[in-house]
């Protein structure tokens, strides 16, 4: 701390000529002081912006002075102005080879590190020789930063580091007396492998236990390296895999955070090639207490601990099923800890403690923070969808919530409570009337959405309904799509239910919609009802007042793919944006689990031959578009024939030839950018079929059954699909006009399949805040409002 203080007098501007001259004076510097003055100048003249490359030919000259504080100084020069003076970089070369000869370890390594920093064809050329006596090195400081300097001059030149051979000596170093060797020869090599198309790691039995022995001796971060390196060892026998794990699982005591997190993800790893249940779930218990513990680091470290422990309570259950309480907010926790927190508690919770968590939940409802209350009571909806038995009691803590009549709260028990009414139809009704009260509160976009679709779904029961909907029409034209949406909806249900009380809004909302709203979305759907309701009114009602499917929290879950995939990235940002690294960083490689005879029948059908080569799925694939179940009058109704469904199935994708099937992760490439264009044309048939009367179909997706929770399409939760992101004008008017029975030779459902081959896991959705969903880490985006107001 001295010398810092007494070196910030250096951080002050000068001229270059004014150091060169201190640089080249030749009087007599007893301990080289004055020396060593003037380079602490011209470095900081170079940290503070200051151009000092026309130093560069003094600063070489100080390279012959034997004394390793002027030497890093020197080095670090170089290495700022290396690349900028490539016409004199050459004149470095003695120097440097002088450095690597040197009798002082430091300074041999210090050389060589320098280097490889400067990536000049020139100067790389002369490492060749000095690198690889380096890696031979008789002291281990030399030969661990050889090392490392390895996967830097692959990162510059890949084909000079295979010609000469620097890959073998890097694998011979994992057989080093010392640990940091070990260590770092691991990470070089780690790294290469992620960079490099050819060039695989895979660790055999004796390697893998070497590795694990030389943990105790390795510093925090050489832990984490080796730690990381089990990953490419993929056990054949149960036992191999039960032994690594024990062994690993000593680490999970460590005080370093990332020590802790990398040990869970390698033991959650070698946990697919276990067979025993029982050793399974004493892993389980052994991860629980070091997972706790990080819940008292600070915010950050807590942050990154809680979105890791959100993945793996989804893939390993028994993992804190009885610590739900650790996770409750404390009121100094900043605001995004809370949120994680909330979203951990929402998955801890079953029917033995739903009253605890209820009870928190009720208390965060009376918090300051908006984001924060949203969440709270957001959560309490989710409950009473999750826990059947805890309903009653769910829409009671909400009922009392409406009643203090906050404004942000009450608009949130809406959006809730009309989510709870999808689950339990005709159940709560009398909750209405207290909602209906609270109208006037009403002004986000959501929960009108929410409060209309009540009111259309309940217009028979409700005496006053076409008084509510007039007084929202009032401002249908200025309103957002969404509410538009729910209100065209709405009002057709009242003409359907309550002809006399709906027959003067229909035909004014019907010529808003179609008229003068700039909403394809709008515009399009309300020519379909009038379509609807002008050639047969029967088809219309059986159409729009069909029974709903039951909405389910199985989309809150990821699927078991996609969770081994993200838990194989733990402790990375991949963990924490729960997004495969290809998204956001360009280059990157995802993760796969290797197959193995050890590896559990759920994970093989989706195993590769290595952790970075893609798989290829086992067993039935997925079609490439979902046939939708229809009614025969519903078809009636839209004008569509079978043969124009079947033409709509059997299309050939955009810019390709047809292809009768393609499995999940065939399609996927290395840098997802959201929903595949297969996915948007199946989602586009799905939603033009089910608008234009076909009810009550699912999605018949034969998708692979593996062990864990089912992916949405498995839950059987009807038209809800995976990657919901259509186009704005899914209908065309000429589809419409095929509707009303003139035969144009449109395709009703508007299908067209693409042949993207983006991965179909790439993206994720987050919600942090009140907005959308059940989940904060949904394989599902939210539903639309024009398919939620349909449905």
């Amino acid at each position: 701390m001295g010398d810092s203080g007494r070196d910030a007098k250096f951080f002050q501007r000068g001229r270059a000529q004014e150091l060169k001259a201190e640089l080249n004076d030749d009087k007599k510097d007893k301990g080289w002081v004055k020396k060593k003055a003037a380079l602490k100048k011209v470095i900081a003249n170079a940290t503070m912006g200051n151009d000092m490359s026309s130093l560069f030919p003094d600063m070489v000259a100080c390279m012959n002075i034997q004394v390793l504080d002027i030497k890093k100084m020197v080095y670090l020069y170089l290495i700022n102005y290396g690349r900028v003076r490539q016409d004199l970089i050459h004149t470095t070369i003695p120097g440097f080879l002088s450095d690597c000869n040197d009798r002082n370890p430091l300074i041999r390594a210090l050389a060589i590190r320098t280097m490889s920093y400067i990536q000049v064809p020139v100067l790389i050329s002369a490492l060749i020789d000095p690198l690889r006596q380096s890696l031979k090195d008789a002291d281990p400081y030399v030969r661990k930063t050889a090392a490392i300097c390895v996967a830097k001059l692959y990162m510059y030149e890949k084909r000079m580091v295979d010609k000469h051979g620097f890959i073998g000596m890097l694998r011979d170093l994992l057989a080093d007396s010392n640990p940091t060797v070990v260590a770092n020869s691991v990470a070089a090599l780690t790294e290469i492998s992620e960079r490099s198309d050819n060039i695989q790691l895979k660790l055999n039995l004796t390697v893998a236990s070497k590795l694990v022995s030389a943990l105790q001796e390795c510093s925090e971060w050489g832990q984490v390296y080796i730690l990381e390196s089990l990953l490419f060892f993929v056990p054949s026998d149960f036992a191999d895999a039960e032994i690594l794990a024990e062994r690993v699982a000593v680490r999970l005591s460590h005080s370093n955070s990332a020590v802790v997190l990398t040990a869970a993800k390698v033991i959650l790893y070698l946990m697919n090639y276990i067979s025993s249940s029982e050793f399974k779930e004493g892993l389980c218990k052994k991860l629980s207490p070091p997972l706790i513990t990080l819940l008292s680091s600070g915010p950050e470290v807590q942050y990154v601990a809680l979105r890791n422990i959100l993945l793996i309570i989804q893939r390993r259950p028994i993992v804190l099923r009885n610590d739900v309480k650790v996770f409750f907010c404390k009121y100094n926790d900043p605001i995004y800890v809370k949120m994680a927190k909330l979203e951990i508690m929402y998955r801890l919770t079953t029917e033995k403690n739903v009253s605890q968590v209820l009870a928190e939940l009720k208390e965060y409802a009376s918090e300051v923070d908006v984001d924060f209350v949203r969440k709270a009571v957001r959560s309490i909806g989710r409950l009473a969808i999750k826990i059947e038995p805890a309903a009653d009691r769910c829409i009671n803590a909400l009922v009392s919530l409406i009643q203090t009549k906050v404004n942000y709260v009450v608009q949130e028990a809406i959006v809730v409570i009309k989510d709870i009414f999808r689950k339990h139809p005709n159940r709560y009704e009398s909750v209405i009337a207290i909602l209906c009260e609270n109208l006037d509160s009403l002004d986000q976009s959501e929960a009108k959405a929410a409060m209309i679709w009540i009111i259309g779904q309940y217009a028979d029961r409700i005496e006053n309904s076409d008084e509510l909907l007039e007084d929202f029409l009032y401002s249908f034209l200025e309103e957002p799509v969404e509410v538009q949406l729910a209100l065209l909806t709405a009002t057709v249900k009242l003409f359907l239910k309550r002809p006399a009380a709906g027959g003067e809004l229909v035909p004014k909302v019907l010529k808003w919609a179609t008229e003068e709203v700039d909403n394809p979305d709008c515009r399009d759907r309300g020519f379909m009802y009038w379509r609807l309701l002008s050639t047969d009114p029967a088809a219309a009602r059986e159409i729009v007042l069909a029974d709903k499917p039951l909405i389910s929290t199985e989309t809150d879950r990821m699927d078991r793919v996609l969770l081994d995939q993200l838990l194989l990235h733990a402790s990375t940002l991949s963990s924490i944006f729960h997004r495969q690294p290809q998204t956001f960083i360009r280059n990157a490689k995802a993760r796969y689990i290797p197959d193995s005879p050890a590896l559990d029948e759920g994970a093989r059908r989706y195993a590769s031959s290595h952790i970075y080569t893609r798989p290829t799925v086992k067993g039935p694939s997925v079609p490439r578009v979902m046939q939708p179940r229809s009614s025969s009058s519903a078809v009636r109704a839209a004008g569509a024939s079978g043969a124009a469904l079947a033409a709509a199935n059997d299309a050939p994708p955009i810019g390709g030839a047809a292809h009768p099937s393609l499995s999940l992760l065939d399609t996927a490439a290395s840098a997802g950018t959201g929903a595949t264009a297969e996915g948007r044309a199946v989602h586009e048939q799905e939603d033009s079929v089910e608008n234009s009367g076909v009810q009550g179909h699912s999605a018949n997706v034969s998708h692979a059954e593996v062990d864990g929770p089912p992916s949405p399409a498995e839950s059987g939760i009807g038209p809800v699909a995976w990657a919901r992101h259509e186009p704005k004008s899914a209908y065309r008017r000429d589809s419409v006009e095929s509707m009303g029975g003139k035969a144009n030779g449109t395709d009703v459902t508007g299908a067209a399949t693409g042949g993207s081959g983006e991965d179909p896991y790439a993206m994720l959705g987050d919600d942090f805040g009140g907005g959308g969903g059940y989940a904060a880490d949904q394989p599902v985006p939210k539903l639309s409002a024009l398919d939620e107001l349909l449905m």
